[in-house]
Formats: structure tokens, C-alpha cells, sequence
């Protein structure tokens, strides 16, 4: 997007509302991961992630009929299909990997290891052909220092358990958020980005509870407490409607390169919740580590924000790993 263009998107709109979105962005995705911590401690983490987006995106997709009219649903069957398999990467595969590991590892040590994102995309884009800026690569062999040093640091104190896998299976759920968010470039996807938002949630969420029930999780109703089930109504309301439309609403109204800057916010928010509320400590390793990881994705974010040659009609470049549901 050229420097007018921009300039056009942003006139009418009072600053202060763009920033206000920006801080919802900042503040509700930092505190999804301690709201998983509480949703899995009694309830079944596919079923219940998965019903979460089911529930989320049917909302969505009413409001856009409402708001928008029957036209903003319209979509071509290659764009229905791109939006069914970039729901079974982000989402699913995505999310549903981090909702399993947070019943052994700690939500602020989730949220740091999530912090990759933007590493990965590097490395994708890489072994797709682009040329990413040399300091953009050394940002990201930093990051991997880093992810080292919060993978041999030990479990979090404060998390329900410990689970030599569960950090490693958050890394896998980074890889599938990148491969995602670099797919969601590259592939037609529905014009509306609130219908896309919507079809990616209920078609992960559909894949999440189907998996849920094949490996045989149950709800027991009785067995889940009033946190658990404010947590996950939490989820609906703010985690993925309020703050997926002030992300939509903000990429309209500020540089990709400043909204990319959540990704090295959210995992600080959580750190400090999971402290506060949930009695997660980090010892020294893991808090070096932690620093390492997101001064490498400082270090990438804002390489990237060096102009670039326009991109052809038609396509769209994603150098920040921006999560979109």
C-alpha cells in the first residue's frame, strides 16, 4: 500500500479510535492465553476451543449478513476453500495445539514460545524464494538462541503440571499459525475479511471438536467451575470477536508494520498475568530466554518496515506472521 493510499484509509477516522483498537489488540490477545489456562483446568481443550470458534464464527457470520447484506457472504469455490483449509492451520491446528500443551505448560511460557510467529514467516518465506534482508535473518537465528533457552530452562512454576513435549508441541502450533498466515497470502480468499474470519473458525472449530471427540474427551458439566466457564464465554466475546474486528478495523487504519508490533506485546500481557493471576514464576533462564525471543522479533518487525518495491495487483505481502483469527 503506497503512502496515500494509506493516508486515504485513515482520513474521517479520529486517531485516538485506531490506537484504542490497537491497545484492544494488545491488552485481549495478551490475556487469551491465562483464559485458556483456566478453560482447560476443567474442561476438554478440543471441545471446548473448538466450540468456542464454532460459536464465534456462526456469531460472525450472522453479523456480517445483518450488517452487510447476503453480497458480503458471496465467495467462489476455490475462495470457500481456501478459507476451510486456513481455518484447519490457524485455528485448529494452530490453536487446538495450544490449548492442549497449556494443560502442562504455563500460559505466559506459551505465549513467549507463540512469539515465533514471526520467525517462522522468515524461514517460510525464505524456502518459498523471497529474500528476506540480511538483519532480518540474523534477527531470526537470535530468536532461535532464544527459543533454546526457554526450551532447556525447565518448566514455569505455577503451571497445572509439567510435560516434556507440551513446550514443543506449542512450538508446532507456531509453525501451523506461519504456515497459515503465509497461505492466507498466497491463496484466493472470500473479498469480505470478516466472512473469511468467520469460515476459518467454524470449519477449525468444526475439526477441533472432531478430533476432541475421536480421542475421547467428554464434557461433565457438573465437573466445570464458574472460571472455567467465565473464561471460555470470555473467549467468545472478546478474544475472537472484539479483538479480531479491531484488527481487521486497525490494518485499514494503521501501517501493517505497527499493528505487527502485538506480537511482541501479547507475550509480555500474558507473562505478567499469568504471574499475577495464576502464580507463574520464571526463573532466570527462562526470563533470558524470553528476552532473547522477543528482542529478535523487535529486531525483525521493524527490519521489516524498510519501504519495499510495491507488490504485483493481486498480491498481498505478510512479512510480520500477523495472526488473523
Amino acid at each position: 500500500m503506497t503512502q496515500t493510499a494509506l493516508s486515504d484509509t485513515r482520513a474521517g477516522t479520529p486517531a485516538w479510535l485506531a490506537w484504542g483498537g490497537l491497545g484492544i489488540v494488545y491488552v485481549v490477545w495478551g490475556s487469551t492465553y491465562l483464559a485458556i489456562r483456566f478453560v482447560v483446568g476443567s474442561m476438554p481443550p478440543m471441545l471446548s476451543g473448538g466450540a468456542r470458534f464454532v460459536l464465534a464464527g456462526v456469531v460472525l457470520l450472522a453479523g456480517v449478513l445483518v450488517l452487510a447484506g447476503r453480497g458480503a457472504l458471496r465467495m467462489t469455490r476455490k475462495q470457500l476453500g481456501s478459507g476451510l483449509l486456513i481455518g484447519l492451520l490457524l485455528p485448529a491446528w494452530g490453536n487446538g495445539m495450544v490449548v492442549i500443551a497449556e494443560q502442562h505448560v504455563a500460559s505466559g511460557l506459551a505465549a513467549l514460545l507463540i512469539a515465533s510467529v514471526p520467525l517462522y514467516v522468515v524461514v517460510l518465506r525464505r524456502l518459498l524464494g523471497e529474500r528476506p534482508p540480511a538483519i532480518t535473518l540474523v534477527g531470526v537465528s537470535i530468536g532461535m538462541a532464544g527459543l533454546a533457552l526457554l526450551l532447556l530452562g525447565g518448566p514455569v512454576a505455577g503451571a497445572h503440571g509439567s510435560a516434556g513435549w507440551a513446550p514443543w508441541l506449542v512450538l508446532l502450533a507456531a509453525l501451523g499459525w506461519s504456515v497459515g498466515s503465509v497461505a492466507s497470502t498466497r491463496l484466493p480468499v472470500p473479498p469480505n475479511p470478516f466472512t473469511l474470519s468467520a469460515v476459518e473458525m467454524v470449519a477449525g472449530g468444526t475439526a477441533m471438536m472432531i478430533v476432541g471427540m475421536v480421542t475421547g474427551e467428554r464434557l461433565d458439566l457438573g465437573a466445570v467451575t464458574t472460571t472455567s466457564w467465565f473464561s471460555w464465554g470470555y473467549l467468545i466475546l472478546f478474544g475472537s470477536l472484539l479483538a479480531f474486528s479491531s484488527y481487521v478495523f486497525i490494518l485499514g487504519k494503521l501501517p501493517v508494520s505497527t499493528v505487527a508490533t502485538y506480537a511482541y506485546v501479547n507475550p509480555v500481557i500474558a507473562v505478567v498475568l499469568g504471574v499475577l493471576f495464576a502464580g507463574e514464576h520464571f526463573g532466570f533462564a527462562q526470563l533470558a530466554g524470553g528476552v532473547v525471543v522477543l528482542a529478535a522479533v523487535v529486531l525483525v518487525v521493524r527490519a521489516e518496515r524498510r519501504p519495499k518495491p510495491e507488490p504485483p495487483c493481486g498480491e498481498m505481502s505478510v512479512p510480520d506472521g500477523t495472526v488473523r483469527t
